[in-house]
Formats: structure tokens, sequence, C-alpha cells
């Protein structure tokens, strides 16, 4: 007897000090995501990030993966249950989400997310076959921006994201899908095809970034997946040009607001759908969505000297 209150007091303690450190590693983990936006910023063609900017990014993360735990914790009792009782809390988790990509982009990137073309987002009225979004990728802020769409949709996210505290929880939650990305994993990306063919024919949509990975002054040639996604099912394209101001880490937002300073936008345009058809080529699709994409998107070049004379 004494024997098992014993191994029964080491598992609650193993499993107290391995909570702790989950949760404690929203302090820690954040310093890896200030690095991994620091790579992107330090092309000579693009303003290094500041001290201060270096400050934004970190809180920003620890922001994003604090706020995504607290409410993975209060749904995590939904969660559990629903695993024995048949329902889920995907769309309690989305709201989470969706609250708290806002909360990010407003407390430290801009007090206002420009939409244009709303006329062009389609109906969230879960239809089938649902659309394919796809944006072109360039910084951390796109992940908080697109949530201001309000739309619900499914991301397609490297499998390492699922064990970030708060944010892989609430992503789990979302039913979002996960794909390994180095190696040969034919498993992976028959799965990504599978869930995101079930989401579209389910009505929900899938939201890629074709270019793979976040450039922020290159335009990379966009991957096959979106698009073979949408030719299967038919679904409409909407492309949707994501502008980050090269500001947006070194303004002092949003402590610039106390001596009335201004601050750029992050601007979001939703360009007007493309109608896929079973049969259509692929590569002409690519194109189609690359040039509306880039549109409304400067050369970095010339965005630096617009930049230049501002100042």
């Amino acid at each position: 007897m004494t024997a098992i209150n014993l191994s029964s007091e080491m598992l609650l303690s193993a499993f107290k000090y391995a909570f702790i450190l989950y949760c404690s590693s929203v302090i820690v983990l954040p310093i890896l995501s200030v690095f991994q936006e620091r790579r992107i910023w330090k092309s000579p063609l693009l303003p290094s990030i500041s001290p201060f900017g270096v400050l934004k990014v970190f809180v920003f993360n620890v922001l994003w993966m604090g706020v995504t735990l607290l409410g993975g914790l209060l749904l995590l009792p939904k969660f559990i249950l629903g695993k024995f009782l048949g329902f889920d809390c995907e769309y309690e988790a989305h709201v989470v989400e969706r609250i708290t990509g806002m909360i990010c982009c407003l407390c430290f990137i801009c007090p206002k997310v420009e939409i244009r073309g709303v006329e062009n987002l389609p109906p969230d009225d879960g239809s089938a076959p649902a659309p394919v979004y796809v944006a072109n990728h360039a910084s951390q802020v796109d992940l908080a921006a697109v949530y201001f769409l309000g739309r619900k949709f499914k991301w397609i996210s490297k499998d390492s994201v699922r064990y970030l505290p708060g944010v892989g929880l609430i992503m789990t939650m979302s039913q979002h899908i996960f794909i390994v990305r180095t190696g040969k994993n034919r498993t992976s990306v028959s799965n990504l095809y599978q869930q995101s063919n079930k989401a579209i024919q389910n009505g929900i949509p899938v939201f890629f970034f074709p270019q793979g990975t976040r450039r922020m002054a290159a335009r990379l040639p966009f991957k096959d997946g979106a698009y073979r996604v949408a030719l299967e099912n038919e679904s409409p394209l909407i492309p949707v040009s994501i502008k980050i101001p090269l500001t947006c880490w070194n303004s002092w937002y949003p402590l610039c607001l106390l001596w009335g300073g201004t601050v750029e936008n992050v601007v979001l345009t939703v360009q007007k759908p493309i109608q896929v058809k079973e049969g259509m080529d692929k590569e002409e699709l690519k194109k189609k969505t690359y040039a509306a994409i880039f549109s409304e998107i400067p050369l970095i070049g010339e965005e630096i000297k617009e930049f230049k004379k501002r100042k």
C-alpha cells in the first residue's frame, strides 16, 4: 500500500513539474521566435530590427502563447470529455485564436488592420466546396493579421508548431492540418490532401501560404499544394495580399499614441476570386494568383526608397 501511495505521489509530482515547465516555456520559447524574425529582417534591403523592435517581437510572442495557453486550459475539460462523448471544441478554439491574433496586432503592430476588397470575401455560410485562401507570407505578423478577415479556416502548419505552449494546444483543438516538412514524408503529404479535401467538402476554407516559408525581401515561387486542393475540389481560389509596414517592429507604437504619433497600418487586400474547374492548368493558376497577390505589394526596393523619403 505504501509503495502504491509513493508511486502516486511521484506521478503527481512529475505531472506538476511537467505542467510548470510547460507553462513557464511561454517566457522562454519566444526568444527563438525573436531569432527567427530577426533573420527575416537581416536582408540589406530591409531596416534591421532595433532593440525596441526585438522587445516587441518577444512580448508579441509571449502574449500570443500566453493567451492561447489560458484559452486552451479553459477548454481542456471539454476537449478531453469530447474524445469520449463525441463532440469537440473546434469553434471555441478558433474564437480563442481569432481574439489572440487581433489583440497581438492591435497591441504591438498598428491601431487598425485595413481590409480592402471586402466585397470579394466569400460568405461564411459553410457551403461546399469551401474556398482556398492563398496569401504571401512575410512575417509573424501575417498570422495575426488574417484573423481580421472574420472567417473561419484551417491552417496548413509544420508539425513542430503543435509542441509550442498554448499555440500548439489551441491549434490541435481547432483541428488544423499539420505536416512534416523535412525529408521524404509521403504519409504527411497524403494526410495534408486528405484533411484539406475533407475540410473543403465540409464547408471549412483552408488557408495556404504557397511560398512555404516567410520572406520579406524576396518573392519566392508558389508551391503546388493549394492549387492541387483547389483543382481536386473545384474550389474558388481567394488571393489575399498582406502588406506589412517596414516600420512594424521598429515603430514606437503603441507608446507613440501618448504623444500623438502616427503609425502605418497593416493592409489586407482581398482580390477577386478565381473560379477553378477540373482540368485547368495548375501553373496558370499559380501565375494568376501570384500576379494578383503581388499587384498590391510594391517591390521591396521601391518600398525602401519611399520609406527613406518619409524619414
